[in-house]
Order: C-alpha cells, then sequence, then structure tokens
C-alpha cells in the first residue's frame, strides 16, 4: 500500500482576502495557494513590494501533504503577536500549501499584545470566511477500455458509486478515464471487471493529491 494513502488535507482554490480595523490600525489579510517554500517566499516579496509603505508585513506558511513545513514571521512586531498566532490560525483549519500575509498600517495607538493577537488572527479568520477550502486526498486514476455494448452498465455503476468520470474518448472501444480514492481503486478494478464478464481492461495510470 502505497505511504501516502489515507492522507487528506485542506487547501484553498484560490486567493482570498481579509480585514480587521482596531484603534484606526489597519490590518490586509490575503491568503495565496502555494506548493513550495520557495513560491511561498516569492508571494511574500510581491507583498512587501506592493505595500512598502506599511509598518509590518507579517506571514505564515504551512507546506506539504503532512504540513511538515511550517514557517512565521512577526516582522518587527512583537514577539509570538503576529506570525504564530496567524499560524495557529491555519492550522486550525487542517490547511496546508498556503501562505497568509497580514499588512499592518499603524493607526497611532498601541494595541498590546492581547490585541495583536486578536487583530493578525481576526484579518486571517475574516480571509478564511472569504476563502473556497477543498479538501485533497490521494487518489488513483484509472482507464477502463470496453466494448461499447458494455458502456451503460458500467457508467450506471460509476455514477451510483458517486465516481469521477474525468473523460471518455470513443474509438473502436470506448475508454473511460476515471478517479477514486486510492482505497478503494482495487476494489474498483475488480467489480468493473466482474460487472463486465473480463471484457474490461482496467488499468491503474498513476496516483496524485486532487480536490475530492
Amino acid at each position: 500500500m502505497d505511504e501516502n494513502t489515507g492522507i487528506t488535507y485542506n487547501v484553498i482554490a484560490e486567493d482570498a482576502e481579509g480585514y480587521y480595523e482596531d484603534k484606526k490600525s489597519r490590518f490586509l489579510a490575503i491568503l495565496h495557494p502555494v506548493s513550495s517554500e520557495e513560491e511561498a517566499n516569492t508571494f511574500i516579496s510581491s507583498i512587501r513590494k506592493k505595500y512598502y509603505d506599511a509598518r509590518h508585513n507579517c506571514y505564515a506558511m504551512i507546506i506539504g501533504p503532512s504540513g511538515d513545513l511550517k514557517k512565521s514571521s512577526d516582522d518587527g512586531e512583537p514577539s509570538r503577536t503576529a506570525g504564530l498566532p496567524m499560524l495557529e490560525v491555519l492550522e486550525g483549519e487542517g490547511l496546508t500549501d498556503i501562505v497568509a500575509v497580514v499588512t499592518r498600517y499603524f493607526g497611532g495607538t498601541l494595541l498590546g499584545t492581547g490585541g495583536l493577537i486578536r487583530a493578525y488572527q481576526g484579518a486571517v479568520k475574516d480571509a478564511l470566511s472569504n476563502a473556497d477550502i477543498k479538501t485533497v486526498e490521494f487518489s488513483a486514476d484509472i482507464s477502463v477500455n470496453i466494448p461499447y455494448s458494455d458502456q451503460g452498465s458500467v457508467s450506471y455503476w460509476l455514477e451510483t458509486e458517486g465516481i469521477l468520470v474525468m473523460s471518455t474518448d470513443y474509438k473502436e472501444d470506448v475508454t473511460i478515464y476515471i478517479r477514486t480514492n486510492n482505497d478503494r481503486a482495487d476494489d474498483v478494478k475488480k467489480r468493473i471487471t466482474d460487472l463486465t464478464q473480463g471484457r474490461a481492461v482496467v488499468t491503474l495510470t498513476g496516483n496524485g493529491f486532487y480536490p475530492l
């Protein structure tokens, strides 16, 4: 069994923004999907360039299927008042492959440790409320080559089982490309083989992490 089997995690489908204000200090949050630390650092640099006049650009990132890479920065704010609280919000949502940057424009009044933590977390939470969060699982891609006479029964079975059909290719035979949870791959291959009385050629074409 593949070591990735059974792993699921949450990601954001696209950028999401949030906002928090306290005593005229403004906190602008943006969440960005990434697949590597390099991508995250590039995005952080772009935000710092865009908001060059801001007092702080704090960040938190989580990367990898198991969230193995976790980093954060207070960017000049008092220690553990910005980056780490932001990171805790992302962890609480089970998110990975994500970087969050919160830009602060100082309003002239100190907020104190508790106020800063609430502000940075509040900005990230507001962005999350606007985010399209998807669950990703380790999946198997399978091709099913069958005679035309079996297409109806196989398609009906796939639909009733809730198995995703990626595409269908019509040539001398019909080839249906499907995606299913990796845990189910062997059972799906067996069921389709039985359903077609061995006429189907069922082939595992790949594995990967994909949204449910």
